[in-house]
């Protein structure tokens, strides 16, 4: 990899235009309804100049910051996932006629993605649902010829614990990758794509004082994240502890709300329903998120396979890092502490973990 080059902030929006002429649609972070949040981007501008997040395990805070940066915070509400497997999404439709039924896919029709901004998180995160949704057209149709531009993080969150799980805060998958600076960026490319994108912008190659700036602020980033999880297959250890007192414990404080599933970047349980016109002449499939802690989700012939809390629970932690191993060969966790910061009763992923694996994990 050829060595960093320096891009001024006000060079960003050349970037940004650059996509834009590509035709690419370009997401990024934004403030919206109090968070930062991916979002469409015209311009430098919409991105989140001055914010800091505050997050830890039941909150979630905007402050403004003094330094007028614009990724001085952790990871977004909500990760890239809705922006390649939507949250509900017709699959196909079918009208009857002369003849009997005739069905169409709905496949969705989109603008390649240019994701500006992606944390090393939510990369970690999109690369395991490349592989649980490889074959689906749907997810494919917004997925193919997306380009990445990962801005390592510097700035991780209470709730973060990406070092821990080896998946940041330096992103390893990207077509360009930035480190925001004092003033400015560090940016390398890690494809074709993205040495095109650095080709056309001409820029020079960034100082040996910037270049060790941008390599320790990352490593401070890791250094500064207090929370651990086991690394590795965890998935006989926890069936060992199938029984273990400290589910019955989260249980008394878990809602069953399903937030952390729904804020987690890589959980793809999903439901279909089929509606029909009134006049029986039409009909069509929804897909739509679900989640392992709702009730219906566990309910199969009339059976309901975890009615407890606890169940749910216990389900979901192990299959989260443990029986995801047995199906795709690693964890399911990326550490972006999302379950942490929107669980409405704090409940912390890595203290139940380690409480439930004790000293043998």
């Amino acid at each position: 990899m050829s060595s960093p080059l320096y891009l001024p902030p006000d060079r960003l929006d050349d970037l940004i235009r650059q996509l834009q002429e590509r035709g690419y649609r370009v997401i990024g972070p934004r403030v919206r309804d109090a968070v930062i949040d991916y979002g469409e981007l015209e311009r430098a501008a919409d991105l989140p100049w001055g914010w800091q997040d505050q997050q830890r395990p039941g909150r979630y805070r905007l402050q403004s910051a003094e330094a007028k940066r614009a990724f001085a915070w952790a990871a977004p509400a909500q990760g890239l996932k809705p922006w390649f497997f939507a949250a509900s999404e017709p699959l196909w439709r079918t009208q009857r006629t002369a003849g009997g039924f005739q069905v169409e896919p709905c496949l969705p029709e989109a603008k390649p993605l240019a994701i500006f901004g992606a944390r090393a998180c939510d990369l970690a995160a999109v690369a395991r649902q490349d592989r649980i949704l490889e074959h689906d057209p749907h997810y494919q149709a917004r997925r193919q010829d997306a380009l990445f531009i990962a801005v390592h993080c510097t700035h991780p969150a209470e709730s973060c614990f990406c070092a821990a799980t080896d998946t940041g805060p330096r992103a390893r998958r990207f077509d360009l990758g930035l480190t925001e600076l004092a003033a400015g960026f560090a940016v390398e490319a890690g494809s074709s794509r993205g040495r095109q994108l650095l080709d056309a912008l001409d820029l020079g190659v960034a100082s040996a004082e910037q270049i060790e700036a941008a390599q320790n602020a990352v490593a401070d980033a890791a250094r500064q994240q207090t929370r651990s999880l086991p690394t590795g297959d965890l998935a006989a250890t926890l069936l060992a502890r199938f029984e273990h007192p400290r589910w019955d414990q989260v249980a008394q404080r878990c809602l069953s709300c399903g937030n952390c599933t729904q804020a987690c970047p890589t959980c793809f349980c999903h439901a279909r329903e089929e509606t029909g016109s009134i006049d029986a002449q039409s009909a069509m499939q929804v897909r739509h998120w679900d989640s392992c802690f709702g009730e219906m989700h566990g309910h199969l012939a009339g059976f309901q396979v975890r009615p407890e809390t606890k169940q749910r629970y216990r389900q979901w932690l192990t299959h989260k890092l443990g029986t995801w191993w047995t199906q795709f060969g690693e964890s399911g966790c990326v550490g972006c502490g999302r379950c942490l910061t929107w669980c409405p009763a704090g409940i912390d992923l890595t203290i139940e973990a380690a409480a439930i694996l004790g000293d043998t994990a």
